[in-house]
């Protein structure tokens, strides 16, 4: 029986990196990918790729998704933050890109399979008849960015570095003396120089948003701001003035163009309504059901209940008002480790004086 043949998208990292050698081990037909995806030139990363491909005595190629990327990454990328909203790229680039346009690829190449080195698992629920994205065994865990890949790609793609820490796959990269066992990660987001997302939209896009007023809960106004492109929901530092006291953005209103800015403590919400859902662990959402709730990459799982107010929205309630609920962010909705399903922020629904954590009243 032949081998299977996997397609690993290589980055130039230890994760994917390890990613194929551990297939290898496991016995696959492993082929590297490595996606270019900026318009001013490859990526310093594909020269380390090449290298990981050639010291693993596989095949390499490199895929020119530059326009693919361009359109469903950074189009919306740009149209969000002119909007006031904070968008999770990461998230476009998994359902497009890692797992849209790599499987096309791993068709044209033969390939049965695509892998990565993200930490998740993927398993088939017999009962359910379905593929079920879960948690990593370790801290690691990325299942939140993958929320919203389909049932036929969870069925096409293989995660090997779901049972692992950091420090083992870089034992493992160490091991199969690979050139990049010890390098660095990235922080940033690949398309966006020093973190600075306003620059970035504005020479995209050549758009930027013009200064409007600061104002308080009753709207009243209390300062200028630069332009909502500047400013993200929760934000305390880089307002641009003083206000005698710590003040946060708690809304974002683009019509208006005003910053609604609160005192600590004011910047908590106790639910959300998200948009453009989706379902992982059953084909619709229920009517309602309980859920632990992740409102950004790495916050804490929230205790909450969830209501289907439509064919496409949500309304969250959570049991403890939660701080910075922000638009463009998305919402994963958890059972245990495993991932039920999730959607777009699109509005965060404010805490009242009895909804707020105690220590904020």
């Amino acid at each position: 029986m032949p081998k299977k043949r996997v397609l690993v998208g290589m980055s130039g990292g230890v994760d994917s990196s390890a990613a194929a050698a551990l297939l290898l081990e496991q016995g696959y037909e492993v082929v590297g990918a490595t996606m270019d995806l900026l318009p001013d030139g490859p990526s310093p990363d594909l020269a380390d790729a090449k290298r990981v491909a050639s010291a693993l005595g596989i095949e390499h190629h490199v895929l020119p998704f530059q326009k693919e990327f361009a359109k469903e990454v950074m189009n919306p990328f740009c149209s969000e933050y002119l909007a006031g909203r904070t968008p999770n790229p990461c998230i476009f680039c998994n359902r497009a890109i890692k797992f849209g346009e790599m499987v096309k690829a791993a068709d044209r190449l033969c390939c049965d399979f695509v892998a990565t080195g993200h930490y998740a698992r993927i398993e088939f629920d017999q009962s359910r008849g379905r593929f079920l994205l879960k948690r990593a065994d370790t801290r690691k865990d990325q299942s939140y960015v993958l929320y919203h890949l389909s049932q036929h790609q969870l069925s096409r793609v293989l995660l090997p570095l779901a049972p692992y820490t950091k420090d083992e796959i870089r034992a493992i990269a160490a091991r199969y003396a690979l050139p990049v066992a010890h390098k660095g990660e990235s922080q940033e987001i690949c398309f966006v120089k020093n973190n600075d997302y306003a620059s970035f939209v504005t020479a995209f896009t050549g758009k930027d948003t013009p200064p409007g007023d600061f104002v308080d809960e009753q709207g009243q106004v209390i300062g200028r701001h630069k332009g909502i492109l500047h400013y993200t929901i929760g934000q305390r530092k880089g307002l641009g003035q003083s206000f005698g006291r710590h003040m946060y953005v708690s809304q974002i209103d683009p019509a208006k163009n005003t910053v609604c800015l609160v005192e600590s403590g004011r910047e908590y919400f106790s639910g959300l309504t998200a948009t453009h859902l989706n379902a992982v662990a059953f084909d619709r959402f229920p009517a309602s059901f309980e859920a632990q709730a992740m409102i950004r990459y790495q916050a804490k799982p929230a205790p909450c209940r969830v209501e289907l107010m439509g064919e496409d929205r949500v309304k969250v309630t959570f049991q403890t008002a939660q701080r910075a609920v922000t638009p463009g962010q998305s919402v994963v909705f958890y059972e245990g480790d495993t991932v039920l399903g999730g959607g777009v922020i699109d509005a965060g629904l404010p805490a009242s004086e009895t909804h707020r954590p105690p220590e904020t009243v």
